[in-house]
This record gives C-alpha cells, sequence and structure tokens, in this order.
C-alpha cells in the first residue's frame, strides 16, 4: 500500500504536533488505567496470558525501535534509509510502538484496552508519516517515489528485507532510543500497582473492559 496524491513539501514536519498528540493520548490511557477494571481477575489464566502476550509485544516493541534506529539515527531527513527494517516497511518504528501501545493494553488484562491503544497510535503514527512522506518525497524526488511503490508503507513484509554489508549509526540517538524504550517497560510495574490498589478496595472502578 502506497499514498495516494502525495503532495511534496519543502519544509519537513514539525514533530513537537506528533508528541502533543502522543501525550494526549497517554493521559488518556492513564484515565483510562484508573477509571476501569479488566473482566479477567489478577491471578486468572486468561489475565496472565494476556500479560504475557503484552510483555512479549512491549519486548518486540523495544527492540524493534533499537533495530530501527541503528539504520536512520542521526540521518533521518538527510538520507534515503531503505534496508533493514526499512526494507520491509516505511515506517518500522511507527509499526513498533504501535505493536507497544497494544502490548500496554494486554498488560492491563483487557483486549479492548489493546484494541483502543492500538488503533489510536495507528492514527496518529498514520497522519504523521503521511506528512513526513510529503517532505521526503519533495527531498528526494524519483528516488522516494521509487521506494515507497515498493515497500508497504505499514505492516513489515520480511520478504522485501535486504540490507548492507557495513553499518553505521549514531550512538546518541540509540542511546535516546533506548531510555524512550524504558517507558514501555516502565508501564509493567505501575499497572501492577494500580492492580493491587483496586484488589485493596483502594482504588474504584467504574467501568469493565473485556
Amino acid at each position: 500500500m502506497t499514498y495516494a496524491s502525495l503532495k511534496p513539501v519543502s519544509r519537513a514536519f514539525d514533530q513537537r504536533k506528533r508528541l502533543i498528540f502522543v501525550r494526549v493520548a497517554a493521559a488518556l490511557a492513564v484515565l483510562l488505567l484508573f477509571l476501569t477494571k479488566p473482566a479477567l481477575s489478577e491471578g486468572s489464566n486468561g489475565h496472565e496470558t494476556l500479560e504475557l502476550v503484552g510483555f512479549c509485544l512491549v519486548l518486540i516493541c523495544v527492540a524493534g525501535r533499537l533495530w530501527s534506529i541503528l539504520y536512520v539515527g542521526g540521518k533521518k531527513n538527510e538520507e534515503l534509509v531503505s534496508t533493514g527494517p526499512f526494507s520491509m516497511s516505511q515506517n518500522p518504528l511507527y509499526f513498533f510502538s504501535t505493536v507497544g501501545a497494544a502490548g500496554i493494553g494486554l498488560l492491563y488484562g483487557s483486549l479492548v484496552a489493546a484494541a483502543l491503544l492500538g488503533v489510536a497510535s495507528f492514527l496518529i503514527f498514520r497522519v504523521t508519516a503521511r506528512k513526513e512522506a510529503e517532505f521526503l518525497l519533495g527531498k528526494f524526488g524519483p528516488a522516494y517515489s521509487s521506494y515507497i511503490k515498493a515497500t508497504p508503507r505499514f505492516w513489515p513484509n520480511p520478504l522485501l528485507y535486504r540490507d548492507n554489508d557495513e553499518l553505521q549509526f549514531s550512538t546518541r540517538a540509540l542511546r535516546r532510543t533506548f531510555f524512550d524504550g524504558l517507558y514501555f517497560l516502565a508501564i509493567f510495574p505501575v499497572i501492577e500497582l494500580v492492580e493491587y490498589f483496586r484488589e485493596s478496595g483502594l482504588l474504584p472502578a467504574f467501568i469493565t473492559l473485556y
């Protein structure tokens, strides 16, 4: 799937707008966490299974983001990167972040929460990715047109994978992405703490999520 009717622009997308949307979504997720409870009780087989799958998705998110930043870190908007994870998807960073968002919902023990967080992340990153694509089209022209025609916009296709023999990366970008990934992992103890308060009767829940 490629972008339809892209309009090349000369100015890069203001990432502060994306951060605002992400923070609003995160605030809503926290509100969801405090006002609801999962239908599956803590300790049940179903709840523990969802938690395990969610934790695995969060680990995939962190590892995938680190893998992606190895290729694009320090070169974003300066060089057309089309190898490694970027040979399978135009937006692997956004794909792995969406996987992590869905994983957080499963960590909470709710399929509904996983769907809501996953869809919200997908929609936010979809808009951002299109804005970035318009800038990259204006910067790289036909080379970028060929790239987006051959590479899926979001969902990776492993059959397209190709790589270089040598890889140069930014340690600064890798370090920043690593610490960003810790936010995903930090959600797990927060969820466990909220569940403890809820089981103790200290935190009321108004809505049950399946």
